[in-house]
């Protein structure tokens, strides 16, 4: 391959559509945070070139040096090759506008619920300047406890996660955001090591992937976690232990917010009695509910 490349290809541009040809012809899996071949060779080219992740336009014409183009192209290699997601190709991924540290001990951040954070959770959170605790379970990366901290800015946010290699990660995420002074982790199996106390919110990304969906994930996602992934049977494992126990740790005025993927048919299966509210976000209407103390409570 490195050969005939060096032949032709000479500048930004001829990279950028050498690696969208390559991408198509192996019919890679995006959703890593792009969805298309064109952003996702777009960033790797820039990231490997160390230029501003917005700004390809003035550069297209630009000649590239061998070594650069060396180095892009064993990275095009791998992402091929192995199908190794970009994110653990570069060591970051971007929610929201954000830079995280990532490797293969989480999964590559992408929740939904970065989305709500980034409004405050209006309007379910009247008045975010009145929330006093926060907590993240299953907070892998920490991406959404780093968020809460942005979005509520009086907030002590606890994050939490049964890995311990994740919350390596999650830790060097909070030292980066600088907020490490409002963030704490804890290594707890859901609620189990965590001390007792009444959070305003409690945001929480599951394994909820049911087993019949886990046998038929794309090799990209192979290279996560599995246990970050992997909800049981019905893909409500999890779910079911988290509902049992979780108005415990909520404020009277207290509401959780629970991510669920695809699995929307799964939980009104396994809750017919719950009747929560679905938060839309830009791609999904049935990924994301919010529950009361109170529905949690009866």
């Amino acid at each position: 391959m490195h050969d005939s490349a060096y032949q032709a290809l000479f500048t930004l541009r001829d990279l950028l559509r050498y690696a969208v040809s390559q991408f198509n012809v192996a019919r890679l899996s995006f959703g890593h945070g792009s969805d298309n071949a064109w952003d996702e060779a777009a960033y790797l080219l820039l990231h490997t070139l160390n230029l501003p992740l917005d700004t390809l336009e003035p550069f297209l014409d630009a000649r590239v040096l061998p070594e650069e183009r060396e180095r892009f192209l064993k990275l095009l290699e791998r992402r091929i090759d192995e199908r190794i997601p970009a994110a653990y190709l570069t060591g970051e991924a971007w929610l929201q506008g954000h830079r995280f540290v990532v490797n293969s001990s989480v999964i590559i951040p992408r929740s939904p619920i970065s989305e709500l954070l980034a409004e405050g959770l209006s309007p379910w959170v009247p008045d975010a300047d009145s929330v006093d605790y926060v907590l993240d379970l299953c907070t892998g990366s920490g991406c959404l406890a780093v968020l809460s901290a942005l979005a509520f800015p009086n907030a002590q946010v606890d994050a939490v996660d049964l890995s311990e290699r994740a919350l390596e990660v999650a830790d060097q995420n909070i030292e980066l955001s600088g907020l490490d002074g409002r963030i704490t982790t804890h290594c707890s199996d859901l609620f189990d090591q965590l001390p007792q106390c009444e959070y305003n919110l409690i945001v929480c990304n599951p394994p909820y992937v049911n087993t019949q969906s886990m046998e038929n994930l794309p090799a990209e996602y192979r290279h996560e976690p599995t246990e970050a992934l992997a909800g049981g049977e019905d893909g409500m494992e999890l779910i079911r232990r988290l509902l049992v126990q979780v108005a415990d740790y909520l404020a009277p005025d207290g509401v959780l917010v629970l991510e669920i993927g695809n699995e929307y048919e799964n939980f009104v299966a396994a809750f017919p009695h719950l009747e929560p509210i679905w938060l839309s976000t830009a791609n999904a209407e049935d990924q994301i509910l919010l529950l009361t103390r109170d529905q949690l409570e009866s």
